[in-house]
């Protein structure tokens, strides 16, 4: 893994005009504070790793960014900065259109230390509650399906016994890396609209 990735450079590259400044600062930004972190891509999208965990993520859409902590509801400088921002995209600091919507630099230096701090303790994202008639989403999965619109989609029309499968089937992995290896082919599998266990079912 680097520290700076030609995969993310390029990400960057592709993304809209009024994208690339917004996807540079954070960049800067998060390296300056946490000049340990690693990029890779994951589901898709940039990932800034700390530790061999993920710290936090940013994406660009259409018409605007998005960036977040995945420890965001452990957070409490998060929780401090979202308490009036409108919960409208994949990350609580919602739709991200130009600089100045982003948290100031005092600000998110405090959250990168944060979530280095939390990481360095050893927290970890909550996972599902066990069974219920329906499964809550984890935010890990919940963040990668917003990434995704056309798995984000079905999943959403599916059937309650066709969402819990694969949520059951996400948060049992025993590591990070095999749980990041199930969602990545659970994208694959709900964007072409099969089951879980599609492989086994009567043709």
């Amino acid at each position: 893994m680097e520290k700076y990735s030609s995969k993310i450079d390029a990400y960057i590259e592709k993304s809209q005009d009024f994208a690339k400044p917004i996807l540079h600062y954070i960049r800067e930004t998060v390296h300056e504070f946490c000049p340990d972190a690693e990029e890779t891509m994951k589901w898709s999208f940039p990932h800034f790793i700390y530790k061999g965990k993920n710290l936090c993520a940013m994406a660009s859409f259409k018409q605007h960014c998005t960036f977040g902590f995945w420890l965001e509801k452990e957070m409490k400088t998060m929780q401090e900065i979202t308490q009036n921002i409108e919960k409208n995209s994949m990350f609580s600091l919602g739709k991200i259109e130009q600089v100045a919507d982003l948290p100031s630099k005092p600000q998110l230096k405090k959250a990168i230390k944060e979530a280095m701090e939390l990481t360095d303790m050893g927290v970890t994202m909550k996972k599902a509650p066990p069974s219920k008639i329906e499964m809550e989403i984890p935010d890990y999965f919940q963040h990668t399906l917003e990434a995704h619109p056309k798995a984000k989609e079905i999943f959403e029309k599916a059937s309650p016994s066709f969402r819990k499968e694969y949520i059951a089937w996400v948060t049992e992995a025993k590591t990070e890396a095999t749980r990041d290896k199930r969602l990545e082919q659970s994208l694959e599998w709900i964007a072409e609209g099969k089951g879980r266990n599609w492989k086994y079912q009567k043709k």
